[in-house]
């Protein structure tokens, strides 16, 4: 496999913005981030997703909404997206 073919690392934090990815790829990345930020310890997590006319923000509750290890999820407070974000708890491993 040459560097070109290797996957894109990125720090995994507690705020994941979406702007970047394809509209196509938005469900494969938001499940590889929730497995990764389980994986690293953390419980709080805000996705970024934008207003837009709320495509991104139905793929990505589907996918929150099926995830086991999903504890709840919901807009965020206007001082930290309003409902061009949810946060997002996680149950403990």
């Amino acid at each position: 496999m040459n560097e070109q073919d290797q996957p894109l690392r990125i720090p995994i934090t507690d705020v994941f913005d979406l702007h970047s990815a394809p509209p196509r790829d938005v469900e494969a990345v938001v499940e590889e981030y929730l497995i990764e930020a389980r994986r690293a310890g953390l419980r709080a997590l805000r996705i970024i997703h934008g207003r837009g006319i709320g495509v991104r923000r139905e793929t990505v509750r589907r996918v929150l909404a099926r995830t086991p290890f999903v504890q709840s999820f919901r807009d965020a407070p206007p001082e930290a997206g309003g409902w061009g974000a949810t946060l997002v708890d996680l149950n403990g491993s």
